[in-house]
């Protein structure tokens, strides 16, 4: 049970890291994808644009907390 506990911290921490808004874009941008892919259209530029968001809002929370512009 204990080697159980122990992969699945790691897993988290693989996956989610130190942000979580970042993991939640990258599922939003998989599940918007998957759900365009169902109705017949290719959005392969889906999930970067989701990322390159999730980036510039992570960005801009780390440059207001250090007290930048």
């Amino acid at each position: 049970m204990n080697a159980i506990k122990s992969f699945a911290a790691f897993l988290y921490d693989f996956i989610v890291g130190d942000d979580w808004r970042m993991s939640l874009a990258v599922v939003l941008g998989l599940a918007a994808t998957a759900l365009a892919v169902h109705s017949g259209f290719n959005p392969w530029w889906l999930v970067p644009l989701f990322v390159a968001g999730g980036l510039g809002i992570s960005l801009r929370r780390v440059v207001r907390k250090n007290g930048g512009s």
